[in-house]
């Protein structure tokens, strides 16, 4: 008689997660095996991972690093490709933890969640600008890079107790990183963008970090956050500064600091507010956000009722 796994996973989630990361392809991870390539030995590879993740024994393998071009001037954002195996294995457990974590998250969170675009965040980031006279423009420093591990799994616990969910998250969270020379880095701390589930886990952290410590401490300001991004609507400078203030405090208290150069106070000029200021736009997820003027939003509005009729 055949001796029952250690953890009770349905190899169905193991062919539902592979269903997914076909469909996304991507790029191949350290071991140099492509879709293609898993695909060779399909009902076998499948098998493997089944059996190691159901026993316990399935251990990440390092995440590749690779460096893609970030804006203008040269810079860039490194991002951790995991293996096919690795990806599909990350699947099973974000079908598994997404369902739980999802109807807690904030309305006004809206990076990596069903049903929600950066469309929807820079629109009502627009709106928002009508009514707001000020903006903290918020910027997190290395966020991904500077997760703190032990926090996340605290985070991550609050929703579930499942042992391989916990387990295999704190693998991968300490899975080392290989360098385009090939060497190994070691990780204690962060998530890699790049990896299925980071996005899903760097939410998590920011619900309790920001989302849930704004709605309790400062209820009266709006937000729209996309993953690390986030613009803060203010009545005042002097309610801005203050909120700038207090989020420093509070993101030292989670091992993370605002950016001293690309966190900033931003006045929402149009025609009916007077007054200069030195920064008066700014870019949210790719779209700048300028001087709006009463003359083009009465024309909007006015298509918009067309369309509606």
């Amino acid at each position: 008689m055949a001796r029952a796994k250690p953890f009770d996973i349905p190899k169905r989630e193991v062919w539902e997660a592979y269903k997914r990361v076909r469909a996304n392809q991507g790029a191949a991870g350290v071991d140099e095996q492509s879709i293609a390539d898993f695909e060779a030995d399909l009902t076998n590879n499948l098998y493997k991972l089944w059996n190691r993740m159901s026993s316990g024994s399935y251990h990440p393998p390092p995440v590749r690093r690779v460096d893609i071009p970030k804006g203008e001037g040269g810079q860039t954002r490194p991002l951790g490709i995991p293996t096919v195996a690795d990806r599909i294995a990350q699947t099973v457990v974000k079908r598994y933890l997404e369902p739980l974590v999802e109807p807690c998250f904030h309305p006004d969170s809206y990076g990596y969640r069903p049903g929600k675009s950066a469309l929807d965040a820079v629109g009502v980031a627009r709106q928002r600008c009508w009514r707001y006279a000020w903006v903290l423009d918020l910027d997190i420093q290395s966020f991904f890079d500077r997760i703190d591990s032990a926090l996340l799994m605290r985070a991550v616990r609050k929703h579930t107790d499942c042992p391989w969910v916990l387990l295999y998250i704190e693998r991968w969270l300490k899975a080392p990183v290989q360098m385009t020379d090939g060497s190994l880095i070691a990780r204690e701390r962060g998530v890699p963008q790049g990896g299925v589930i980071s996005p899903l886990l760097s939410n998590l952290f920011l619900h309790y970090t920001f989302d849930i410590w704004m709605a309790r401490n400062h209820s009266n300001i709006p937000f729209e956050r996309y993953a690390d991004d986030a613009i803060c609507h203010c009545r005042s400078e002097e309610e801005a500064r203050t909120l700038r203030a207090s989020l420093e405090k509070r993101l030292a208290q989670c091992a993370l600091t605002l950016h001293p150069d690309k966190t900033k106070v931003v006045y929402c000029k149009d025609d009916d507010r007077r007054g200069d200021y030195p920064d008066h736009k700014f870019d949210f997820l790719g779209y700048s956000v300028l001087q709006r003027h009463k003359e083009r939003r009465a024309t909007r509005d006015r298509k918009r009722c067309r369309k509606a009729a």
